[in-house]
């Protein structure tokens, strides 16, 4: 690998779903646990003096009205309170292929997508056929995603793969066959963008997996992985999360509640 680079590490809220419980959240709950547990949805920006890289592209607000979500700012409008331009970024990288982790692909028109090749098989081959699965897709998501790859955007990986120098990729599978999280390195260390390798802090430190799932030991085994290339449990930060908000400092107090600084320790 080539010598690392220390890069500035944004988490920035563009949608929510308020009315969830505590029994969608986790496999074995209670089915009658009605407390209220809302579900945040992020996008992620990792910058340098010469590069920014994205971790995946949101939704839009079609997607949002179809899926009953409150979008409250197109990814585009997110990445620009941290002034970072859509249509400029040159890479991207897609931990999977869900309809909220890829659907503001459009948003991206110069970029790279960086993606588990295992991912792509998963997402057009034979377990597409059952809605059980299938779900969480959306078909145009993904035959744009095949257009891109017939076009050269489309960069895929095998496993754990050098991005950029101090972006890391590792494939952990569990919630899709190729899920993948992301290390960075930061001014306090490598910092985990897990992305829905852990969706709330709590299925990690309980090690109480999310329901929706291809392989329930690879998800398990995954969160181990998450601690293994982290500097501390406090370096992992969960996918959708509303507590990384509370953790972690606003760059600017305008923007508390929408976008944190994942470079500075977090609070508590």
């Amino acid at each position: 690998m080539t010598s690392p680079q220390v890069w500035d590490l944004y988490a920035i809220k563009y949608a929510t779903l308020q009315e969830r419980t505590r029994s969608e959240s986790f496999i074995g709950s209670d089915p009658h646990d009605a407390a209220h547990m809302p579900l945040d949805y992020f996008v992620w920006a990792a910058v340098s003096p010469e590069q920014t890289i994205v971790i995946d592209t949101g939704f839009d607000g079609s997607e949002a009205t179809t899926r009953g979500r409150a979008l409250e700012r197109t990814v585009t409008e997110g990445l620009a309170m941290i002034d970072v331009t859509a249509a400029s970024v040159k890479d991207v990288i897609v931990t999977h292929l869900h309809y909220d982790h890829i659907g503001g692909h459009e948003e991206f028109p110069a970029a790279q997508f960086h993606l588990q090749e295992s991912e792509m098989r998963y997402a057009t081959g034979p377990h597409m056929c059952n809605h059980a699965m299938n779900h969480p897709f959306t078909a145009d998501h993904i035959s744009a995603m095949v257009r891109n790859v017939f076009e050269g955007r489309v960069s895929f990986y095998d496993g754990a793969a050098e991005i950029a120098p101090g972006i890391t990729v590792h494939h952990v599978g569990g919630h899709t066959m190729g899920l993948q999280f992301v290390r960075v390195l930061t001014k306090r260390g490598w910092v985990v963008v897990a992305s829905d390798t852990s969706h709330y802090y709590e299925n990690m430190e309980r090690i109480a997996p999310f329901p929706i799932v291809y392989n329930v030991g690879d998800m398990i085994r995954g969160y181990a992985r998450l601690r293994e290339q982290a500097d501390s449990e406090a370096h992992i930060v969960p996918g959708h999360d509303p507590m990384v908000l509370d953790r972690y400092p606003a760059p600017d107090p305008r923007l508390e509640g929408t976008v944190v600084r994942l470079d500075i320790a977090p609070t508590e």
